[in-house]
């Protein structure tokens, strides 16, 4: 925590596996088409069409390729036929790049308010029974012991604090 008088608001989480593999804007675009359905390169390629986007589907396959390396699409099925195998891909991530209008401010303030308590309560749960497997993932994240301003344990409590909300909203 900030011990100065500035107030924390938020903040802004930039995981590098992420923001390298969306840096090509299309791959978002992809990732927005996978997170519906299972669908092939194919069949991504015209979607992509749909939208104005006009790349060759070695281009689009290219991307899904890239963004299937970086962890944020798997391949869920196969399927035989016509002398190869077709993949279908589904995003496992989305992404989210907005920005909340300055009139938001009353009802976000007051949401807050609403959750703070669980997330408090949340927080407690996880620094005290989950401290050794916090330190433990946090050893791994960091790249020598003099690393420890980079709140490395904040990342990690956000991380499965944003996966327990996206499991709780697919629920």
């Amino acid at each position: 925590m900030s011990t100065s008088d500035h107030e924390l608001a938020d903040i802004a989480v930039r995981d590098t596996r992420v923001s390298d593999a969306i840096d090509e804007p299309m791959r978002a675009m992809i990732l927005d088409i996978l997170a519906e359905e299972a669908l092939t390169a194919t069949e991504v390629h015209e979607r992509l069409e749909d939208r104005g986007v006009e790349r060759t589907e070695n281009t689009v396959r290219h991307h899904i390729n890239e963004l299937r390396d970086a962890g944020l699409v798997d391949v869920v099925r196969f399927e035989e036929g016509r002398g190869g195998t077709t993949k279908y891909y589904h995003a496992n991530t989305i992404v989210l790049s907005y920005s909340l209008p300055d009139s938001a401010d009353d009802a976000v303030e007051e949401m807050i308010d609403a959750v703070q308590p669980q997330i408090t309560d949340a927080l407690t749960t996880l620094t005290e029974e989950y401290d050794n497997a916090i330190e433990e993932i946090v050893a791994d994240m960091q790249p020598c012991e003099h690393c420890r301003t980079q709140k490395y344990e904040t990342y990690v409590l956000l991380t499965v604090l944003r996966r327990a909300f996206v499991r709780s909203y697919r629920n």
